[in-house]
């Protein structure tokens, strides 16, 4: 009792003592000013670094202090940061702080300075302010080098959307200075005669290389430097940790943006888990594995730091591993016993633990997509049997597990392919026909669509085809057609036939499909109707049949242009009206004609309505070629009677006649003018009947120019606009000119023709043929009992006066007999009478001459003639006359006269000259000719003819010689 009295005691009196030393330091006023200020600066991270110390606190003294730190630039009034800074200090303990410079330190002389007071609650009010410390001074210029241009600062790095100030220190007094970003100019901002500044703001991710920025002092210097933006750090998305098999924990996240950049290396990732301490730098962007402690933890706490040169991201999360299992996939997935609709699946799965039990998910499925989808819970080994399945058919099984306990998470799936086996075809093949005339003989199309593949059951082999006449019923042809055969041909005769028509794969047969066809094609006529148009295609509908039909059948080709076409069809229940009908082979422009046929009791199909359409109408692709007729001076006639309007890619509404007349004309009546998109003006007028292909143009001017151009139209817009025909209208007198010309060359044609027919006739009487002396009938005639040798020819003496030169030949001579020269072409330039042979009066014996007298001729020309007066030639002088007095002198005379001269005729002229008499009124008198001889008379007729020697010739008679008008003729010319 009194050693616990003694303890007390002593331990109070230790307690006031230490109070009242408490009181008494605590009472003091303190000189509490920072002293030992240091000012250092990091130019890399561009901050200013202070330190500073309390020294007047006693030993082991702390106090709660408050300082505030001034920062000025320049100069030390020009302050432009002030901050408070809370502490605890400690006698002679060093106390830190820093300031990052929005502006580079290089770029201007700062100064610091720091003041503090107390701010502990032990401290009684008031509270007072230390004293400044002194204006600490930070210059970076200090270090610069010697050059003229400096920029700052150097390859600086910040984040995307920061903003950025750079400034550049110049020493030449002079200077002018242009900056620069990327090529682009950037303002300037001048803060002393030597430091100007400027911002970029809001910059942005260019290049992981940097963004290139430079100023340049033309002449004098040029600074540059690179600013390296990065990616912002994210912070890890979609974090989670899981296992497989309670021995690791596999984590993994989302890591964003990649910061990676030549001045910073990829931001890192590290994993802390606060129940255990433990702490791993992870090896990877997006996952790290952490092993599981051995220690039966089943509660982690983990938290996930991203850093990167800039910053931090962080992220945690808290579970259960037990409720994190993930298992491994499934294995040994196998089927057993396929058959054509059933197949048994097995698998096996990794076990955790003793007692863990698997959700596993069994998929089947078919062309992609999922057909079955059954649970089985699962140990070690799963079995299941898929039914339902098709023939033929190749499916895929997917299996997946899950920990049964806690579900977390599906196992990647693991799957296996396997097919079932084929059966016999389910479905009657969809059949159809097409009945047309062969060389007069009906013959049947058969065609039938391919089974599908959930109908054929298998791969279809062939087709069997068995005709059966029904009236004898005993008797039928089969026909076998590989497949993939799709129709076949089938002659028939005119009674009808039931046709069965079944698919066959390496199983069996489908059933039979049954038709019902006939040796009349049915082609009746049915009026066309056109074919309503919705957005899923032609809506085809058509009246109900009486009666009580088996179905209907809607027929059509997708391609019409091809001849001959596969056609299409559709089949249709009783009760059906109406249908859609579409087609990927639909395309604009194309008319499409659709048939519906009833179906009877029997199978056999009658046409019943015939529906027409266009998917889309287009404009015509072309336009009519018009033929003109009719033309006359007011009017003609336009037609164009071949333009088939069913081959054209739109329904014909009607036609657009342009026409184009002289300029400054009206319009005719009915038609208006209109603008092309040549900028001409026209005139149009509207033929709203597609069938009228006949237009008559009226109202016309004589000899007048008009073009014009007919164009169809469809409810998509008018033909191409072409060029256009041009016709000119007649004269007003062509018609009257035409009923003037017709009559006189009908008339022409016909005398022609008359004369053609008549040819032989008009020559027997104007042209005859020269008759044949020997032949003639003149002999007949003139034949007579007292001189029975009369002959066509009658030879003669005879004794001429004169002979006349007509024309001679070039280079012919004529030897007078006893002449000293010849006679020349230019002696005869003019006509010449030659006195060949002087006449004594009452001188006997024959003339000098022989005359041919042919009576043929003489027949119809004695008696008549008509003469002219012919001019006189100078007289042959008496003493050039030669007598010549009898027949055989003169022969004699001829050959001898013949043989002289053969070397004054040129050759080929050596020939008996003939010559004609000419006609003397007193030529019957020879012994009363008067001694002047009349001018010659040049006749007409012919008389007589008589052969003279070339070389008989003589001077020109005198005055009183008598004298016969005769003419020298010569080879190739004419004497008369």
């Amino acid at each position: 009792m009194a050693l616990s009295t003694i303890f007390l005691t002593v331990f109070l009196l230790a307690l006031l003592s230490l109070r009242t030393y408490q009181s008494e330091v605590l009472s003091e006023t303190l000189p509490l000013t920072p002293e030992s200020l240091n000012v250092s600066i990091n130019s890399a991270h561009q901050r200013l670094h202070l330190q500073w110390t309390i020294h007047n606190l006693a030993y082991h003294q702390e106090l709660k202090m408050v300082f505030q730190i001034q920062i000025s630039r320049f100069k030390t009034s020009n302050v432009i940061w002030k901050e408070s800074y809370s502490t605890t200090v400690k006698q002679n303990q060093g106390l830190h702080w820093s300031w990052e410079s929005k502006l580079p330190l290089e770029c201007a002389t700062h100064f610091v300075r720091v003041r503090g007071k107390v701010d502990d609650a032990r401290i009684p009010e008031p509270k007072f302010w230390s004293n400044w410390s002194r204006w600490e001074e930070a210059d970076a210029q200090n270090s610069l080098g010697p050059d003229l241009l400096f920029l700052f600062p150097e390859d600086k790095l910040v984040e995307e959307g920061s903003d950025v100030t750079f400034c550049y220190v110049s020493r030449n007094h002079q200077h002018n200075i242009s900056c620069y970003l990327e090529a682009a100019q950037i303002h300037i901002d001048q803060l002393d005669p030597r430091v100007s500044t400027f911002k970029l703001k809001n910059v942005s991710f260019i290049r992981r290389t940097g963004t290139n920025i430079f100023c340049e002092d033309p002449g004098v210097a040029m600074k540059g430097t690179v600013l390296f933006v990065s990616k912002i750090l994210e912070e890890p998305k979609d974090f989670f940790c899981e296992t497989q098999d309670f021995k690791n924990l596999n984590c993994a996240w989302d890591p964003g943006s990649d910061t990676t950049l030549p001045k910073q290396p990829s931001q890192s990732y590290t994993l802390f888990e606060s129940f255990s301490g433990k702490k791993m730098l992870c090896e990877h962007r997006n996952f790290c594995n952490w092993q599981v402690a051995q220690d039966s933890q089943e509660m982690y706490n983990f938290t996930l730091v991203a850093e990167n040169y800039l910053r931090k991201r962080r992220v945690s999360i808290l579970f259960n591993v037990t409720h994190r299992v993930h298992p491994m996939s499934p294995y040994n997935l196998f089927f057993e016993n396929i058959s054509a609709t059933n197949a048994t699946v097995t698998w096996k799965v990794h076990a955790i633990g003793n007692y863990s039990t698997f959700l596993c998910q069994l998929e089947l499925l078919g062309e992609g997509k999922v057909i079955q989808q059954q649970n089985v819970s699962v140990k070690v080994s799963g079995e299941y049997l898929l039914d339902d399945l098709e023939p033929d058919t190749r499916y895929t099984a997917r299996v997946r597990c899950a920990y049964a306990n806690h579900f977390w998470k599906w196992s990647e799936p693991i799957s296996q392919k396997f097919s079932t086996s084929e059966a016999a075809p389910s479905e009657a093949p969809d059949v159809w026909r097409n009945v047309r005339l062969v060389s007069g003989r009906p013959t049947v199309t058969l065609f039938w669509k391919p089974l599908s593949k959930s109908q054929a059951n298998g791969k279809i082999l062939f087709y069997k085809v068995i005709v059966e006449n029904p009236d004898k019923p005993s008797k039928f042809e089969g026909l076998s057609i590989p497949a993939p055969a799709n129709s076949t041909e089938l002659p028939l005769n005119g009674s009808s036939y039931q046709i069965h028509v079944t698919a066959h794969n390496s199983v069996g047969p489908s059933p039979a499909s049954v038709i019902t066809v006939s040796g009349d094609p049915g082609n009746r006529e049915v009026e066309e109707e056109r074919v309503n148009i919705t957005e899923d295609g032609f809506s085809v509908s058509w009246k109900p049949q009486a009666g009580a039909p088996a179905g209907y059948v809607v027929e059509w080709c997708d391609r019409p242009q091809d001849l001959p076409c596969d056609p299409q069809w559709k089949n249709l229940g009783p009760n059906a009206t109406s249908t859609v009908i579409d087609s990927g082979a639909f395309r604009p422009g194309v008319r499409y004609n659709f048939r519906i046929y009833g179906i009877s009791t029997e199978r056999m199909a009658h046409l019943l309505e015939r529906k027409t359409g266009y998917i889309e109408e287009l404009a015509p692709s072309d336009n009519p070629r018009v033929v003109t007729s009719h033309l006359t001076s007011h009017s003609f006639t336009l037609t164009w009677k071949d333009y088939s309007t069913e081959s054209q890619p739109g329904f014909i509404q009607g036609y657009y006649l342009y026409l184009k007349s002289k300029v400054g004309e009206q319009c005719l009546p009915g038609f208006e003018k209109t603008g092309l998109t040549d900028d001409s003006v026209y005139c149009k007028h509207r033929i709203d009947n597609p069938e009228q292909k006949t237009f008559v143009m009226e109202n016309l001017q004589p000899e007048s120019v008009y073009e014009f151009l007919i164009t169809p139209y469809t409810s998509a817009g008018e033909g191409p606009l072409g060029a256009f025909t041009k016709v000119t209208t007649s004269s007003e007198y062509s018609h009257a000119l035409v009923l003037i010309l017709l009559p006189m060359i009908f008339f022409i044609l016909l005398f022609t023709i008359v004369c053609y027919l008549k040819s032989q006739w008009l020559k027997e009487k104007c042209y005859p043929d020269i008759p044949d002396p020997c032949k003639s009938s003149v002999l007949s005639l003139i034949k007579s009992k007292e001189n029975p040798h009369l002959t066509i020819m009658n030879v003669n003496d005879c004794v001429p006066d004169a002979i006349e030169v007509i024309n001679k030949p070039e280079g012919s001579k004529i030897q007078f007999v006893g002449a000293s020269k010849s006679l020349t072409e230019a002696e005869f330039t003019k006509p010449t009478y030659l006195y060949l042979l002087p006449t004594v009066k009452n001188s006997p014996g024959p003339g000098p001459c022989i005359c041919f007298e042919n009576f043929t001729y003489n027949q119809a020309a004695s008696g008549s003639g008509s003469c002219d007066p012919f001019p006189i030639t100078p007289q042959v002088p008496p003493g050039q006359r030669g007598p010549l007095t009898s027949r055989g002198n003169l022969l004699k005379a001829l050959e001898k006269n013949y043989m002289n001269s053969l070397g004054e005729i040129p050759s080929g002229e050596a020939s008996l000259n003939y010559v004609s008499q000419l006609v003397s009124p007193m030529s019957g008198d020879k012994d009363n000719l008067p001694t002047n001889p009349p001018e010659p008379i040049l006749c007409s007729e012919y008389k007589m003819q008589m052969a003279l020697p070339l070389g008989l010739a003589s001077p020109p008679p005198s005055e009183n010689s008598r004298l016969s008008s005769t003419a020298l003729l010569d080879q190739g010319e004419h004497y008369r």
